[in-house]
């Protein structure tokens, strides 16, 4: 099967040389071929150029692009998509005032969502989920991790994350399941935290890996949560079964959390609402991608990741959604593409970059996903008809992808 594109008014993120990720000033960088042409055969990226160079070529489909953007899809390296019911109450007491904290201290927040989870089925919490999958799916995500952490049983966690596994047979998209059973201590271990912890890693994590159930492992390392000493403890004992560490850290308070996941050699950290010139330091030449959660900060109103401290020190971004039902109920890459762009003054070409290949390579994917390059994996997405891809970002309100391939089909 082959799909020949043709007049595409720009083809963003064509790169010839296959990179994991871009940094710094590349960052500002977003190579493109006006009036173009691009091949897909199977489900791979055959060959592409200027309109003017296309030879002689019979495809099964040809599509007209016409005024049309095709870019790669986005990847989304940092969701909670697979949760059961909602937390719009909790919209209302942040609106009357209540801080995340005090929502957390009251009984909601993650042990909330952990309640409604544990009573939930596991073909309904999938059904649920499916339907959020297919949602993002529409508007431009081509690639999506996925966190346990709502489960805080071994029973739910393990639910959770079957739930992940299931999504990844029936979906052709990329999915990558991250555990995340360090997300909040359940009330029965408020006061026995290391008894937790040891539940953590001596009966749920020999479990995941027996059912070889997640590629990454991940915790809350934040004031409240887990600290910097329990984080280290719970990757060290992840890492022993391979998974690979993704933390979230500096989402509200700076505990040294940053310097103790890049000694772990963490893929990313995750948040960084706040940041100094120690963190920044630390990163540099460590492999591990910052990302930033910008409709996270837009909805439970937090500072936003400092950005242009990042790219301007010479580190990479990417940019991921944090979908999850009580601080950020989206998982419309392209309304966090925009807020990027509008509240952290990072440019579009900076933007784009960030959610697509930085956003494959916190996933470990960037080899295979994230540019127009020949050889990786076709999945791109087409515009609606715009007068320049600065567009995107500029018209946030509208819903602008028209057609998303992924590995080859429409």
């Amino acid at each position: 099967m082959t799909t020949l594109f043709v007049n595409i008014q720009e083809l963003l993120q064509v790169r010839d040389s296959d990179i994991a990720f871009v940094a710094g000033a590349d960052m500002k960088i977003l190579p493109s071929i006006k009036n173009a042409y691009l091949l897909i055969e199977g489900d791979e990226i055959k060959d592409f150029g200027e309109m003017s160079d296309l030879p002689f070529i019979e495809a099964d489909t040809i599509e007209d692009c016409a005024g049309k953007i095709v870019l790669p899809t986005w990847y989304d390296s940092h969701t909670h998509i697979v949760y059961a019911g909602n937390r719009e109450l909790e919209f209302v007491d942040r609106i009357n005032g209540l801080s995340y904290e005090e929502i957390a201290n009251r009984g909601g927040g993650i042990l909330n969502s952990a309640k409604k989870l544990q009573e939930t089925s596991e073909d309904d919490l999938y059904e649920q989920s499916k339907l959020r999958l297919m949602e993002v799916m529409k508007m431009g995500t081509g690639g999506v991790e996925i966190k346990s952490g709502y489960g805080l049983t071994t029973e739910a966690e393990l639910k959770m994350l079957r739930v992940i596994k299931r999504l990844k047979e029936e979906f052709s998209l990329p999915i990558k399941a991250t555990f995340l059973g360090a997300h909040a201590f359940p009330a029965e271990y408020k006061n026995n935290h290391e008894g937790y912890i040891d539940v953590l890693i001596n009966e749920m994590l020999p479990k995941v890996a027996a059912e070889n159930l997640a590629e990454f492992v991940d915790a809350f390392c934040e004031t409240g949560y887990f600290s910097v000493a329990q984080t280290r403890k719970i990757v060290e004992a992840a890492k022993q079964y391979g998974l690979v560490p993704k933390i979230h850290v500096n989402q509200f308070t700076m505990i040294n959390g940053i310097e103790m996941a890049v000694d772990c050699k963490a893929l990313s950290v995750d948040h960084l609402e706040v940041l100094n010139d120690a963190d920044v330091e630390v990163l540099k030449g460590s492999g591990t991608m910052p990302v930033a959660l910008p409709s996270c900060s837009y909805f439970i109103s937090i500072p936003y990741t400092p950005a242009r401290k990042l790219i301007d020190n010479g580190l990479p971004l990417a940019l991921a959604s944090d979908y999850n039902p009580g601080t950020t109920p989206s998982g419309n890459m392209n309304f966090v593409v925009a807020t990027a762009c509008i509240k952290m003054k990072i440019t579009p070409e900076e933007a784009i970059n960030a959610a697509t290949i930085n956003g494959a390579y916190a996933m470990n994917l960037s080899r295979e996903y994230g540019s127009i390059t020949k050889g990786k994996k076709a999945n791109v997405m087409i515009t609606k008809p715009v007068p320049s891809f600065y567009y995107l970002p500029y018209s946030f309100g509208e819903q602008l992808i028209d057609k998303v391939m992924i590995q080859g089909n429409f």
